[in-house]
């Protein structure tokens, strides 16, 4: 073969592999590229009452993952589901505690009924709402993910109890509990709360925490 056509295959052969999309640079449908709108990606893991609990969360300043969680491990996204308490719901709300203090909070008398409570919207609502108060008591703690397990807690046990494992001074308790790492404020959760399902259910909903973040 001649030499000048050896060249002249040599150089149809590099345009050819020129035009090849680079191995780094293809995707797969499980991996969409780094580009995608983020609007997008939280689309495709909005989950049941996505929007409801977004919108939620936005209003009132809420970890949306963590309201997602707190459902996950209440009622497992059932809205029907009622305790042996008779707390009702998506988020497991007791309408003379939690769900009439969401109602202070929107500056309504009362408490919701039932009915209510089994509506997702609602319930979201109201239970959203319960968390953004007891952020507000706990807005001391000054590490994000340490005030995430206090608020955890603090959901199932409420704040006083949880402040009073460290003092009976609220003060004195949040200036001892920022001298905490996340994870010795979790051992002392799980060592030192006098309720025994309060460490359970930490445990439970940082683990739904992190499958959905």
């Amino acid at each position: 073969m001649k030499p000048n056509i050896l060249y002249l295959m040599a150089a149809l052969l590099l345009a050819g592999c020129a035009k090849e999309t680079p191995v780094q640079q293809r995707t797969h449908f499980l991996n969409p590229p780094a580009s995608a709108s983020t609007q997008d990606t939280s689309m495709m893991h909005q989950g049941p009452y996505g929007s409801v609990i977004h919108q939620a969360a936005n209003t009132y300043g809420v970890d949306e993952t963590l309201v997602k969680a707190i459902i996950q491990v209440e009622s497992g996204f059932n809205p029907t589901v009622v305790s042996k308490s008779n707390a009702v719901g998506l988020m497991q709300l007791k309408a003379s505690t939690a769900g009439r203090d969401a109602y202070r909070m929107k500056g309504r008398y009362g408490q919701p009924s039932t009915y209510e409570l089994k509506d997702p919207a609602v319930n979201i609502d109201l239970g959203t709402a319960y968390l953004s108060m007891l952020q507000q008591q706990l807005a001391g703690i000054s590490d994000p993910q340490t005030r995430r397990y206090a608020t955890t807690v603090a959901y199932v046990n409420g704040a006083g109890a949880l402040l009073r494992t460290f003092s009976s001074d609220k003060t004195y308790a949040v200036a001892k509990i920022n001298q905490m790492t996340p994870e010795q404020f979790y051992q002392h959760v799980q060592q030192k709360h006098p309720a025994p399902q309060a460490p359970r259910y930490l445990w439970k909903v940082n683990n739904a925490y992190l499958a959905m973040r």
